[in-house]
């Protein structure tokens, strides 16, 4: 099965300095029909206006990839951790037992990401933050996990979660396939470009709720930057 969700279905608001969609219910944005997907439970399509962003604020277990799509975003947290994360880039905080963290764009653009929130398979443990590049070039036509719960994804950044996050840089034309297994759901969408998963056009920041599947396939049919969540 393959739900497509199109970008102008998502629910969501601008408060001015932030435009937020939401592919999953989300803070006042509220539908029953979209609660989560699997261990996914939020996908957040962010852009955060110049010299703004999300002051100090509280979070505990739950794991918290962003994606930056566009721009960059800098990161402190109460832990002493601090790190700009730029376009293409990936950070992961896992919240564990607590950490307070503000997310600002210092940059004279605006920042574009897609924060993520995967539920954790243990709960309570010591918070952590990492962040780390991803070039696009070692992307181009396949899958790269970019952070998972699978001690085996050692290049990846690690979550305390029975999910992987991966991306792929695709040219038009190119298809590349994944194997997942049936029980498992999986959530597609383009940062940039249009795909056909198995068939179903996907434009940009739209997303593909995908399960019941063994394989899929993913075809370029323009120069597209693809992120991809398979969570139990």
């Amino acid at each position: 099965m393959i739900e497509l969700r199109p970008f102008s279905s998502l629910g969501g608001a601008n408060h001015g300095w932030l435009d937020a969609k939401h592919h999953f219910s989300f803070g006042s944005h509220y539908d029953p029909k979209r609660m989560s997907w699997g261990s996914l439970r939020v996908w957040n399509d962010d852009t955060i206006e110049p010299d703004t962003g999300f002051p100090p604020h509280p979070h505990s277990d739950m794991e918290i990839i962003t994606y930056v799509r566009k721009g960059a975003i800098t990161h402190k947290d109460n832990l002493g951790n601090q790190g700009r994360t730029e376009a293409g880039d990936v950070q992961v905080m896992s919240a564990g037992n607590g950490i307070v963290h503000s997310e600002y764009n210092r940059e004279a653009e605006a920042t574009q990401i897609f924060q993520i929130w995967i539920l954790p398979t243990s709960r309570g443990k010591a918070p952590s933050w990492g962040a780390k590049p991803f070039p696009k070039d070692d992307r181009s036509g396949r899958f790269v996990t970019l952070a998972s719960g699978f001690e085996a994804d050692t290049d990846a950044l690690p979550i305390r979660s029975d999910a992987r996050v991966l991306g792929a840089t695709l040219k038009a034309g190119e298809t590349v396939e994944y194997e997942i297994d049936a029980r498992r759901h999986a959530y597609l969408v383009p940062a940039t470009g249009a795909v056909e998963v198995d068939g179903v056009r996907v434009n940009a920041r739209d997303g593909a709720a995908i399960k019941d599947l063994k394989r899929f396939s993913v075809k370029a049919l323009e120069d597209s930057e693809v992120v991809l969540v398979d969570a139990a």
